[in-house]
């Protein structure tokens, strides 16, 4: 159960991604304005930052369709929310604090159910096994 749930806080996460990044990658200072973040320049840095959110989301969908096969991949798309909390909000200035309570919106739930997963993945395995029904991929 807690497996889905981290798929659908996985797919929530790189929908609100591509919210922020499809437009600041296409039309930046109208974006930026918008959302309060102080002016860039050139601007074709946050646009490279939006092009690298889009890329990082596509590296999350592979936890979000599986997180048991791809356990790797979904420990890194939990430790890269995490790596966004301590750079925006750990070495930035205020302006841009918002962006890591952004990516601790996502990392908080994505942690304790990828750990809850796990957990039930693991007894559900050890049950299945105990009772000669375990099969090796």
């Amino acid at each position: 159960m807690a497996g889905h749930w981290f798929s659908r806080v996985v797919w929530l996460g790189i929908i609100c991604n591509l919210v922020l990044a499809l437009p600041t990658l296409v039309a930046p200072e109208q974006t930026m304005m918008l959302t309060g973040m102080p002016p860039a320049s050139p601007l074709l840095w946050p646009q490279f930052a939006a092009l690298l959110l889009i890329l990082l989301s596509i590296f999350y969908i592979p936890a979000a369709l599986d997180f048991a096969r791809y356990q790797i991949t979904a420990w890194c798309t939990v430790a890269s929310r995490l790596a966004g909390v301590i750079f925006f909000v750990g070495f930035q200035p205020r302006e841009y604090h918002v962006l890591g309570y952004f990516d601790l919106m996502f990392f908080i739930p994505e942690a304790v159910l990828l750990t809850l997963a796990f957990r039930q993945l693991g007894v559900h395995d050890r049950a299945a096994a105990a009772n000669g029904q375990f099969e090796q991929i």
